[in-house]
Formats: C-alpha cells, structure tokens, sequence
C-alpha cells in the first residue's frame, strides 16, 4: 500500500509528529490513550494515511511539549 500524503507540507507534519513523539519517549499506543484514540488511528496519521485536525495537532503539540510551529513548514 502506497502512502497518502498529499504534498510536501503533510509529509512535513507527519515527520515532525512522529519525530516528537519519538523524542517525547512515548509510544502509539500511550499517545493514542492519553487522547482517547486508537493506536491504528495514531500509525494512520503518522504515516500520512489520516489528516490531523488542528484540534487534534493542538493536543498533540501539548502532549510532545512541542510548540505548534514545530509541526508547520515554513
């Protein structure tokens, strides 16, 4: 199965989302519980399957200790 991101700023996004939550020393499995979803909802996104919300990107970005700009290309 190829993947879905659909342009450079999304394949941006996921790298960055799975990079702090790598570096924030937690799992898919923890992310997803602390945000009430599931862990195959957490891999979707990160491999640009499923788009964030921005709601959900804001909870993430508290979760990482990671400002929202960290996740935006410039």
């Amino acid at each position: 199965m190829t993947k879905d991101i659909y342009s450079e700023d999304q394949g941006f996004l996921v790298k960055q989302l799975k990079k702090a939550r790598i570096y924030a020393g937690l799992s898919q499995a923890e992310v997803a519980r602390k945000l009430g979803k599931t862990q195959s909802h957490i891999s979707k996104i990160e491999s640009g399957q499923s788009r964030v919300d921005v709601l959900q990107m804001k909870k993430m970005a508290v979760l990482y200790k990671q400002p929202l700009e960290y996740f935006l290309k410039k």
